[in-house]
């Protein structure tokens, strides 16, 4: 699922190679903005030519393909052999994830270009589906038949994934609020001031919450104080990127060209990475090493204790996915409309 567990954290617990090769190559008929997703030895991803691809993992081989309404920028969420993905028809689709077959749809007002997240049922059996909306909600679904259970309110559009943990939903919105949502009456806990739009997905770790915002500040939030712990940022370069929040550290792509990787616990820079165009890219931390896309069409995977460039792989055009890690291959999408996949040299 997106960003690697409902948490959000970015994290993959795999450890990469000193050096990738570049294993297949799969075209499709738009720019592939949406992040992929691995599961048991297939690929799945959409792109802005409306549909959805499950492709074979080693091969690139296409298994099948889904027709929607719009553009498919969101990541895809895989669930007991179902795959929620949403489209900018502002449609939820639940897919047979060995056929493609739609076994249900659910309608929001909006756009949906965030991955959907999940969650137990908090009474009783059963599984929820969340998602957020251009038409400023907070979607929850039940799993199994796309039925309502609850929506939530904000004050403008929600363009990033819902961050789930501990009986709590969380999200960044266009509102410039981080909201705190329960999950089981889907309604607010709190509501978190951070001066500027937010278009990345909170990472949340124990009580506190991380995100950046279009006002070019990196923030730290208290969830049960509701209250802004540290920020990040000179204010002139706006953040897109979901953060990746490891043990100790905090890694975040920027639009001033930079990956900046921060202190978890105060916020103090620890090291700058400098690319040669803005990152929208979320980055992976792969055990100790970071990979993530950039706008200058390049790939990147540094060393996560210093910032140090171990592997590049030039593309060509602006790669905005964020990079999927599993079982050593890293696939990841391509504004030239095609998806890459990059593994180990033997």
């Amino acid at each position: 699922m997106a960003r690697g567990g409902p948490a959000l954290r970015g994290l993959a617990p795999v450890k990469l190679p000193e050096t990738l090769r570049l294993r297949w190559r799969f075209k499709t008929g738009g720019e592939v903005r949406s992040s992929p997703t691995i599961l048991a030895g297939r690929v799945f991803v959409g792109s802005d030519d409306q549909r959805i691809y499950a492709l074979d993992l080693a091969t690139g081989r296409k298994l099948w393909s889904y027709k929607t309404g719009g553009a498919v920028e969101a990541c895809p969420l895989l669930l007991e052999e179902t795959a929620y993905v949403g489209s900018a028809d502002g449609i939820l689709y639940a897919l047979d994830a060995r056929t493609g077959r739609l076994r249900w749809k659910y309608k929001t007002a909006g756009k949906i270009l965030g991955g959907a997240n999940w969650a137990p049922a908090p009474r009783g059996t059963g599984r929820w589906i969340l998602v957020g909306s251009y038409d400023n909600r907070l979607h929850c679904v039940d799993a199994a038949t796309g039925a309502a259970v609850w929506t939530y309110q904000t004050g403008n559009y929600v363009n990033g994934s819902p961050a789930v943990a501990d009986g709590r939903v969380v999200i960044g919105g266009c509102d410039a609020l981080v909201h705190v949502v329960s999950l089981e009456k889907g309604e607010r806990l709190t509501t978190i001031e951070t001066s500027a739009y937010i278009a990345a997905s909170v990472a949340v770790a124990g009580d506190r919450a991380y995100v950046g915002n279009y006002g070019g500040q990196m923030v730290c939030a208290d969830l049960r104080r509701g209250k802004i712990v540290w920020q990040y940022g000179d204010g002139t370069s706006p953040f897109f990127s979901s953060a990746a929040v490891g043990k100790d550290r905090v890694v975040v792509g920027c639009r001033d060209k930079r990956l900046h990787c921060l202190n978890r616990k105060d916020g103090k820079r620890l090291w700058v990475f400098q690319a040669r165009d803005g990152i929208d890219s979320s980055p992976v931390i792969c055990t100790d090493k970071v990979v993530f896309g950039c706008d200058d069409g390049r790939l990147y995977v540094l060393r996560l204790a210093d910032g140090r460039e171990v592997w590049s792989y030039e593309l060509g055009q602006a790669i905005t996915s964020s990079p999927a890690v599993a079982g050593g291959m890293v696939v990841v999408g391509c504004d030239d409309g095609t998806a890459y996949a990059f593994g180990p040299e033997r």
